[in-house]
């Protein structure tokens, strides 16, 4: 069971905190099966015998309806086995339930979650089985698979084609239309190239080279020529990296001043 989110607002039920429970660690054979297993049927019984002096003795016997339900070609699993029992003497473990509902539109009252905590775990029970027949041959049959090569050398008697070829990739087809619309710009006479460039500038003192390459449609190359002749590249900020007409060619409009004179009353 995965831990709950402590850290989310909710009440904790310690209703049961007082509660003995038990941990136990079954085989993974067992855990399969009792997965596949519908929640409706009987998975198993639990016999606890006590003599008098003497230890308890625990036993879990799976019930036939669990050792049937397996997959074609696998093994049997024993059915009988026996659990050791060990006290936790030097640990607090506690088991905690989660309960998250349901939405229901037609509830009076929402449910909300709940937290709670189910018992403290006051002994460990380690599930073994029995060193019968039927658990020597599931043991073999592990030892075997773990034996197997996870990577084979096979023979091949025709060719096995994996994928399709293809006469050229989507990034590089992508990157020559690039190209070739970069080469189509054709380079306008300088004069003009100034022209959009100082109207550009009109309505704004910062640009960066993109933004310039869009306004005027020419090529980056032979634009970075001309606007070295006439602006300066921004290397500080906090306009880094921004183009910005030299003060020789700066025309801005001054602000109005607002005027003194007074209207005659």
């Amino acid at each position: 069971m995965s831990a709950p989110n402590l850290h989310a607002d909710r009440d904790l039920d310690l209703s049961n905190s007082g509660r003995g429970v038990w941990l136990v660690k079954v085989p993974k054979y067992i855990s399969n099966r009792w997965e596949k297993a519908p929640g409706n049927i009987e998975v198993g019984k639990l016999k606890i015998s006590k003599a008098t002096g003497q230890k308890a003795q625990v036993s879990l016997s799976l019930s036939e309806s669990v050792l049937c339900l397996k997959e074609p070609g696998e093994q049997n699993i024993p059915k009988d086995h026996r659990l050791d029992v060990s006290m936790v003497t030097k640990q607090t473990l506690g088991v905690f339930s989660h309960y998250c509902p349901t939405n229901n539109p037609d509830a009076i009252v929402p449910e909300s979650e709940k937290l709670c905590l189910e018992g403290k775990i006051v002994q460990k029970l380690e599930c073994r089985p029995y060193a019968d027949n039927c658990y020597m041959k599931l043991k073999l049959e592990s030892i075997r698979k773990a034996s197997v090569p996870s990577r084979q050398l096979k023979q091949l008697d025709k060719v096995v084609t994996n994928f399709k070829p293809v006469s050229d990739h989507k990034h590089n087809i992508e990157y020559e239309e690039k190209k070739k619309a970069e080469g189509k710009k054709a380079r306008d006479d300088k004069e003009v190239v100034l022209e959009m460039i100082f109207a550009a500038f009109e309505k704004h003192q910062y640009y960066n080279i993109k933004d310039l390459v869009t306004k005027t449609r020419q090529p980056v190359v032979y634009l970075k020529e001309i606007l070295k002749e006439v602006c300066n590249y921004n290397l500080k900020n906090p306009h880094k990296n921004m183009w910005e007409l030299k003060p020789e060619y700066r025309h801005y409009k001054e602000p109005e001043q607002p005027s003194n004179s007074s209207e005659p009353s």
